[in-house]
């Protein structure tokens, strides 16, 4: 009666089921990685489209430039609640993964995010809620107010906020996509 004798090609050691769940763990961070890119590029490629093409074509095609301010306004919502979700749940999953990536980059990474977040909201209901205030208490178009007005002059400094509110969100969600994207293929590796 002949005996078989399975032949292994590496040895069993007792540290492979703690090396098969480390590879796991990578599986997954690398997969949360991954699936965090989505949300940034999305919301970063929305933003550009927005400053690049909604607004100036709205006012460039539409009668008149209250209702291109109208659709601007109601645009320029989507994309700055958007910015906040995205920026909390980017924050939230932030910390999966964080042991092979240089403590500079997760720390430049998180206040990335933190400024697209904080942009997003006081764009939101700071800076365009105020704006809102402001057309309200107008009591007629914009361009039908004399440049001096306070009214007038109040809303171009909010315009000029929310402009630089987004530009700086824009460029820290530049910042933060291309960390993600560094973060992501260092933890596949």
């Amino acid at each position: 009666m002949a005996v078989e004798v399975e032949e292994r090609t590496s040895p069993r050691t007792a540290n492979e089921p703690r090396a098969e769940r480390g590879a796991d763990v990578s599986r997954a961070a690398a997969f949360v990685h991954g699936a965090r890119l989505v949300p940034a590029a999305l919301w970063l490629g929305g933003a550009a489209f927005f400053s690049f093409a909604v607004a100036p074509s709205a006012f460039a095609v539409l009668p008149t430039r209250d209702l291109a301010g109208a659709l601007v306004a109601r645009t320029l919502s989507i994309v700055n609640v958007g910015g906040f979700v995205v920026g909390l749940l980017l924050l939230l999953t932030w910390a999966v993964g964080r042991g092979r990536v240089r403590r500079a980059a997760l720390w430049a990474e998180a206040a990335a995010i933190s400024v697209v977040t904080l942009t997003s909201a006081a764009g939101h209901w700071l800076v365009a809620a105020r704006m809102r205030s402001l057309r309200a208490q107008m009591r007629a178009p914009i361009d039908a107010l004399a440049a001096d007005d306070p009214l007038r002059v109040a809303f171009n400094d909010l315009h000029g906020y929310s402009v630089a509110a987004l530009t700086a969100g824009m460029l820290a969600g530049l910042v933060a996509l291309l960390l993600i994207a560094r973060r992501t293929k260092s933890i596949k590796q």
